[in-house]
């Protein structure tokens, strides 16, 4: 009898390590056991020449071996953390949307509140090296969809996923790292005192074992872990090479909303949101955009703007000089002083290195 995902016995602990740290019985042959017996204490019962008929007779071989003992001792050691556990198909704790990706995990690593991994998530993704305008927009739409209860998943990477991160906590729902190293390696390690504060108020999740370093074909496996685990994914600035774009690519194999915000047209990190959108990802400029998408609030009329303000439409988004906004709009150079004061005094324009201005109004409806 062949077993679907849904069908799948809850196991030991111990039985999923044996099935997993094996490095001679890959993922694909882990799911190919996991089918034909219906569980991971199930493939330990089988006998060997069932076994070798389903990963041939190295392979079975290689199971009955078991892991190699010292990672198998820091796994366990790793387990005794505070908040650690490993969650297998058929834990009632296994994320339901995992459940519907092609190529889901058998197991997974977890340190903190694993009850965020079947809340209901939006995935945050951009560049490393973003700009203080993509940073944020990062941690305000994060902050404010947090607040209506959506966990905020991203990658623990620098610049936009820190930024998402940070605002996921300081909202109500928090947020989860979905890593691309070992539960226990924080990469980058400046973002070591992040994941601390995220394995105590939020969720760390990785599927690879205990030790694995940053390699550079783990991060693709990574994000479709990211896309998986949320209703859509916000790219919020990327460039054309971009990796978050492979993760808007794998919310589309999904079937996952995928979302951008526009960008100035002369920003490198702007073009790969502005591809997504010509591709047919939803332009985003408002918390709004996506609260209605991803169906965790009614759509709402949102009031007329007032008469534009001629200094904020000379400036648009991108950062400019004062002489710019002059000859845009014609005022003398006192009285623009005068109304970028009291622009920053209202929290619409902020002063930028070298006498530069942008606008600073938020993106987001509190």
């Amino acid at each position: 009898m062949a077993h679907d995902i849904e069908t799948i016995a809850p196991s030991s602990t111990q039985s999923w390590l044996r099935l997993t740290l094996v490095q001679a019985v890959p993922p694909h042959k882990q799911r190919a056991l996991l089918q034909r017996f219906g569980g991971a204490d199930a493939v330990f019962a089988a006998s060997r020449d069932a076994l070798s008929e389903v990963i041939g007779e190295t392979g079975a071989q290689a199971l009955a071996r078991g892991p190699e003992p010292r990672l198998l001792e820091a796994t366990h050691a790793w387990l005794q953390r505070p908040g650690c556990r490993l969650v297998g198909l058929g834990d009632p704790a296994y994320p339901a949307l995992w459940k519907q990706i092609a190529i889901p995990p058998c197991a997974f690593y977890v340190q903190g509140r694993v009850e965020l991994l079947n809340k209901p998530a939006l995935a945050i993704v951009g560049s490393r090296n973003a700009t203080p305008r993509g940073v944020s927009d990062a941690h305000e739409f994060a902050r404010s969809l947090a607040d209506e209860g959506v966990v905020i998943a991203s990658g623990l990477a620098r610049g936009i996923d820190a930024a998402a991160h940070r605002g996921g906590l300081a909202g109500a729902a928090s947020t989860i790292a979905v890593m691309g190293t070992g539960p226990d390696v924080v990469y980058p390690h400046a973002n070591e005192s992040l994941a601390r504060e995220i394995a105590g108020r939020g969720c760390i999740v990785s599927e690879f074992p205990v030790g694995t370093p940053p390699l550079e074909r783990n991060f693709p496996r990574r994000n479709r872990l990211i896309s998986g685990l949320a209703r859509g994914v916000l790219v919020v600035e990327a460039a054309p090479r971009s990796g978050s774009l492979g993760t808007a690519r794998a919310a589309l194999e999904q079937n996952r909303d995928v979302f951008a915000i526009p960008g100035s047209i002369h920003s490198p990190l702007s073009k790969g949101c502005h591809w997504l959108i010509k591709e047919g990802a939803k332009l985003v400029d408002c918390v709004d955009d996506i609260a209605h998408e991803i169906g965790i609030r009614a759509p709402c009329e949102q009031e007329p703007p007032s008469a534009a303000d001629p200094v904020l439409e000379a400036m648009g988004f991108a950062p400019v000089t004062p002489e710019h906004i002059i000859e845009r709009t014609g005022l003398d150079a006192a009285t623009l002083a005068a109304r970028l004061s009291w622009l920053e005094i209202e929290g619409r324009v902020q002063a930028l290195a070298g006498g530069w201005f942008q606008r600073a109004e938020k993106r987001v409806i509190e």
